[in-house]
């Protein structure tokens, strides 16, 4: 019997175990490690999950501990199976592996993908923050407006109680509440719930499926991060980014992403240099020649724009796109200059407990605070930190409503961003595609 680790972040981890390991009695998974989004570890997943090889769950450890874990067990490989990394990191980690004495794995389409009876569009990305959600959302409409039953499937991000997020069905903002969603998890709920469109999400993906074939002639799957879909794609949509030009080619598995897709997205045009916008066009061309390139805005609308004019604002960002997507701005600090704001107030002196810990952690983070919040301790200390700040105005760059979980005690503009194509050529190209698939 083999001796196996998962190394994950709460999401690609548990998938690839449910669809690969679960069910194999000549391999024993004996810890998961995680790391990326704080509290995440020092949990179990539960035996209701963990399937009839598992009576008594399966540890989850910091991955700090991984080499530990890795002599205490006599692991014979370790999967990794979380994104949003750098290749040289990637090759770090397994050679450090290896050192210790495990092989080191990782697990493609073929080992994790299910197949769906239903139409699916992937959309994935080459980093995140990229703008995945923004393309779901816009096809998503494009498919109501055409009386398409039409679902979105969501990346996994179960921060929660794990028995309790096997399979979720979110189709108004309070089921928001019912499942005690993360601000993370809001951020990408909120918006498609908004725009008409049912959201899945949880741990099982295989149950997940079963449900949503249920009530959709369409899914969407909404990756997470820069992962690669859970479920096998019909037709490939990547969106890549101009503001992190080069990113398309150094990052795990963004660049597999890439080399494999049908569409191509360029967004954020808007806002990058015309040169980087040409030279990613080259680096598409020349990776995958067979993609077809469609040029987008993040187009950017802000309510009541005229009393950003001369206040002093402290601008809340989307967490995760500013952290391990490591960007140093978003769409709030973009609407705060455009229209006129006196100062992006620093936030650093009044932070509060891991808010602080946060902007410290992520040294490119200046004049502006991310919206992190997985647990309620958390939410308490970015609400603090707002009410703290002395500002005339809180400009909200995050996709969603924060006055809904918390109190705010200074007047709040919300900034909203969407897709806008460049040239209108996306709606014929599906079409296109989708004639040739036979579902």
């Amino acid at each position: 019997m083999k001796n196996i680790i998962i190394m994950g972040a709460a999401g690609r981890d548990f998938h690839n175990f449910n669809t690969y390991f679960r069910d194999r009695a000549d391999i024993r998974v004996v810890a998961f490690t995680a790391t990326q989004i704080s509290g995440i570890d020092n949990r179990m997943y539960p035996k209701e999950l963990a399937g009839r090889y598992y009576s008594g769950g399966i540890q989850i450890y910091p991955e700090s501990q991984l080499e530990e874990l890795i002599r205490k067990y006599d692991v014979d490989e370790v999967i990794f199976a979380y994104s949003d990394v750098s290749q040289v990191y990637v090759m770090e980690l397994a050679s450090k592996i290896i050192a210790w004495g495990a092989d080191f794995r990782l697990m493609g389409p073929k080992s994790t993908m299910l197949k769906s009876n239903r139409a699916v569009i992937s959309i994935t990305a080459t980093r995140t923050g990229s703008g995945k959600s923004q393309v779901s959302r816009y096809i998503g409409k494009m498919l109501l407006d055409a009386n398409i039953k039409t679902v979105i499937i969501r990346h996994p991000m179960p921060y929660g109680v794990l028995a309790e997020q096997k399979v979720q069905r979110f189709s108004t903002i309070k089921d928001l509440d019912k499942y005690n969603c993360t601000i993370e998890e809001r951020e990408e709920y909120e918006p498609h719930l908004e725009a008409g469109l049912v959201v899945y999400a949880g741990v099982d993906y295989g149950a997940i499926l079963k449900k949503a074939e249920k009530e959709a002639d369409f899914i969407i799957w909404d990756g997470g991060n820069n992962d690669f879909s859970f479920y096998v794609p019909d037709i490939k949509i990547v969106v890549v980014d101009p503001l992190r030009i080069g990113d398309e080619k150094t990052y795990y598995p963004g660049e597999s992403n890439l080399l494999s897709a049908d569409i191509v997205i360029i967004n954020k045009v808007n806002s990058a240099l015309a040169e980087n916008v040409e030279k990613l066009k080259e680096t598409i061309i020349s990776m995958n020649p067979k993609a077809r390139i469609i040029l987008a805005n993040s187009k950017i609308t802000v309510d009541e724009p005229d009393l950003i004019k001369g206040k002093r604002v402290l601008v809340i960002e989307d967490g995760p796109t500013l952290t391990h997507g490591r960007m140093s701005f978003g769409a709030g600090v973009v609407a705060a200059k455009e229209f006129g704001a006196s100062e992006l107030i620093d936030p650093h002196p009044f932070a509060v407990g891991s808010i602080g810990e946060t902007l410290d952690k992520w040294k490119q983070l200046r004049n502006l605070v991310p919206a992190m919040g997985y647990s309620e301790e958390q939410i308490k200390e970015l609400e603090l930190t707002i009410n703290n700040s002395g500002a005339d105005l809180i400009v909200v760059g995050s996709p969603i409503d924060l006055n809904r979980i918390m109190k705010i005690n200074i007047p709040v503009v919300r900034v909203r961003y969407d897709l806008e194509e460049v040239d209108s050529t996306l709606g014929g190209l599906l079409v296109e595609l989708l004639d040739n698939i036979d579902h």
